[in-house]
């Protein structure tokens, strides 16, 4: 990620974990971040924490919820990265590879 890309990020608004308060502007992305990587991993554990966590976690108003976006957001840029400094594969192609597994995990067909 450019110094660029996380300088904004870590600057925009952001709303803390539930019982935080929200950040004021300039604060950092670290709560949305760690509320979007707490989902995302709860839903590794099983389904019914992941339901639970939904519940708990995602905040209700829109802002809130615009800032958890922004936290998956940049959860997603960081591991994208990193799975291409590991695999050397460009995004695009990461990208598609994840879409497919994701698809065959549903039971849909693909498309070719």
């Amino acid at each position: 990620m450019q110094a660029a890309q996380v300088q904004a990020a870590q600057t925009a608004r952001v709303q803390g974990a539930p019982g935080e308060p929200l950040a004021a502007p300039g604060g950092t992305m670290a709560p949305a971040m760690q509320l979007a990587i707490a989902l995302l991993t709860a839903g590794l554990d099983s389904s019914e924490l992941e339901a639970w966590a939904a519940d708990e976690f995602i905040p209700a108003d829109t802002d809130g919820l615009a800032d958890f976006m922004a936290g998956l957001h940049v959860i997603s840029v960081v591991l994208l990265h990193e799975l291409q400094e590991a695999t050397g594969e460009p995004p695009a192609a990461i990208l598609q590879r994840l879409a497919m597994l994701a698809e065959q995990g549903r039971g849909t067909p693909s498309a070719d």
